[in-house]
């Protein structure tokens, strides 16, 4: 393979790389803004309408409550339910929500960052293969 090619490849993977360090570093920034600058509420977990117990295991649970403007709001949880802290229908959670958006939540205590962080990493590590790669193809030239 010769140097031009290699080259548009480790552009475009080093570019791929960059666009996943950016989404990862949006979703951080969205959560932790909305945690700390939202405004912090109770929300209702309920489970869906019309989905039997095995259905809604499966299934995000919906949140709902109720904003500074009396709005009634009911929104799919951002968090799965998992086996050490599941949710159950009727459960109170706290949730801090963005007043200009009130669908986008956060629910405190279980903000599973993990994902952004990995695509963090994953980005670095695409990034950094792709300019290893050129630096060797280049050099053994």
């Amino acid at each position: 393979m010769d140097v031009g090619a290699v080259a548009v490849l480790a552009g475009i993977a080093a570019f791929g790389g960059m666009f996943a360090v950016l989404v990862g570093a949006y979703g951080l920034r969205q959560a932790r803004r909305v945690s700390e600058t939202g405004v912090r509420v109770q929300a209702l977990v309920k489970r869906y309408p019309g989905a039997d117990r095995a259905e809604s295991a499966l299934l995000r649970p919906l949140l709902q409550f109720v904003t500074e403007d009396d709005r009634v709001m009911e929104v799919v949880c951002p968090v799965p339910s998992t086996r050490r802290q599941p949710f159950s229908d009727g459960d109170d959670v706290h949730v801090s929500y963005d007043p200009a958006d009130p669908r986008n939540v956060v629910v405190h205590g279980r903000e599973r960052l993990g994902p952004e962080r990995v695509f963090i990493a994953g980005g670095a590590l695409v990034v950094l293969f792709s300019v290893t790669l050129l630096v060797v193809v280049i050099a053994g030239r």
